[in-house]
């Protein structure tokens, strides 16, 4: 579908990209990420966005209007109708992605007839919608690229040892439907991109031609500009110099629960073991729930009710908005960054926690590719989920009471500003797609 000038190299020519983000602001959620962080940068390197969301009155998700500001103003947002909540949730069907389908397919045509878009860019965990890929290449031509944020079939709740599968008949439903749906949508794609390289070595595992297919890992990237500007939100919990503020910032649920066991088991113990310094601890935990409403369950309080801390721990289910989190981040006397069980889970907060230049705990797997990359950042010490690591929240605590800072001295800042912010991300996101587009039109 290439209508640009012929004499110059594709790398010159502007092209057209749809973006698919069902999530777009102000629907504040965390599949947005790359959608809106790369808005600002494409066109830098020639490629001319337009984004295809759900309106946000459609969407059952907490709302961030200030995020509106963090994107270009002359970027076209089509933002298409849904089949209401009220209506849908009478039958038991909550997921977005199947009360927009039919709304974001009609629109997509709209779209695609008129602006012609070179490629279409699913960037989103509404897995059902990337079907519309193979749907619109058929009747227009039009090649489609996939961002894995999270793996669309996965058999982890299988695992042995793994938590119980969430949702019941409805986890069994979705199951079955990525089992058949993604085979055939993702063979028809011209190329994917991953935050981790776990979710494609798995896919080349189930799909002996997945192998062929172009793909290339790129984690989320950060504005660094969102730390530079003024705060204008306080932070989400009251600061007080008496005490020892630690604060975790994302959604926690059942994927974090051996996250949570580790980090407080740690604490019960630091508590017997110094009790004067663990009374001014606290541990706050915020938007710690993908869903809002009555359909959100809190996940740390629990636990910390098992391990008698529940004087320390604090847990809000409620998203923060991007402004808030920057504002708690920069007023705690240090960081939490929750993983999940998976090796592969890159949690994109760890790009926010090395701006918001805190010291920082990582509660992870010290084989997990988080822990890697914390590594290679200088960012946070680690607090091993398989042990090997008894005291790092004692020594955690011993880091932040040092006067010397010696956590900031490990923070490599060459390697953050060459790789991990939304520059450099969208540097690499149009570089992979100037490639997939070559190989189609070879």
């Amino acid at each position: 579908m290439l209508r640009h000038t012929r004499n110059l190299p594709l790398t010159q020519q502007v092209k057209r990209l749809l973006i698919i983000s069902p999530h777009f602001p102000p629907v504040h959620a965390p599949d947005a990420q790359r959608a809106v962080t790369s808005l600002k940068y494409l066109r830098a390197h020639n490629w001319d966005p337009t984004v295809l969301c759900v309106a946000p009155n459609y969407v059952a998700a907490a709302k961030d209007y200030a995020a509106i500001q963090t994107y270009p103003n002359d970027v076209r947002i089509e933002r298409c109708k849904a089949w209401p909540l009220w209506f849908t949730k009478l039958f038991s069907m909550r997921t977005l992605a199947w009360r927009a389908i039919g709304s974001m397919f009609r629109t997509g045509c709209s779209l695609i007839e008129e602006i012609q878009p070179d490629l279409v860019f699913f960037t989103t965990t509404q897995f059902s919608l990337i079907t519309l890929g193979p749907r619109w290449q058929r009747k227009y031509g039009v090649p489609f690229v996939v961002d894995l944020q999270d793996p669309w079939l996965t058999d982890s709740y299988s695992m042995p040892g793994a938590a119980p599968a969430p949702g019941g008949w409805k986890y069994r439903i979705a199951h079955l439907t990525a089992a058949r749906l993604e085979e055939p949508t993702f063979r028809a794609a011209s190329g994917f991109i991953s935050v981790s390289p776990g979710y494609l070595e798995s896919l080349s595992h189930r799909y002996p031609w997945f192998g062929e297919k172009p793909q290339t890992v790129i984690p989320f990237g950060v504005d660094a500009s969102e730390y530079i500007t003024a705060v204008s939100s306080s932070p989400a919990f009251a600061p007080d110099e008496q005490l020892l503020q630690f604060v975790s910032v994302g959604a926690v649920g059942l994927i974090m629960k051996k996250a949570v066991i580790s980090l407080l088991s740690q604490f019960a113990q630091f508590k017997l073991d110094q009790p004067e310094i663990a009374a001014k601890i606290r541990l706050y935990f915020f938007g710690t729930s993908y869903v809002t409403g009555d359909q959100a369950l809190e996940s740390v309080q629990l636990i910390a009710r098992e391990f008698g801390l529940e004087d320390h721990v604090y847990e809000s289910t409620d998203r923060l908005t991007k402004d808030e989190v920057k504002a708690t981040n920069l007023a705690a006397d240090g960081l939490i960054i929750m993983t999940s069980d998976d090796l592969a889970y890159t949690p994109s907060k760890l790009a926010g926690s090395f701006l918001a230049d805190r010291p920082a705990l990582l509660v992870a797997n010290r084989n997990s590719r988080a822990q890697k990359l914390s590594h290679e950042l200088g960012l946070a010490r680690l607090l091993d989920t398989d042990n090997s690591t008894p005291h790092a929240l004692r020594d955690f605590v011993a880091d932040i009471a040092s006067p010397q800072n010696s956590w900031r001295k490990t923070r490599n800042h060459d390697l953050f500003a060459g790789a991990f912010t939304a520059e450099a991300r969208t540097a690499q996101l149009a570089a992979f797609l100037d490639t997939t587009l070559l190989r189609q039109s070879a």
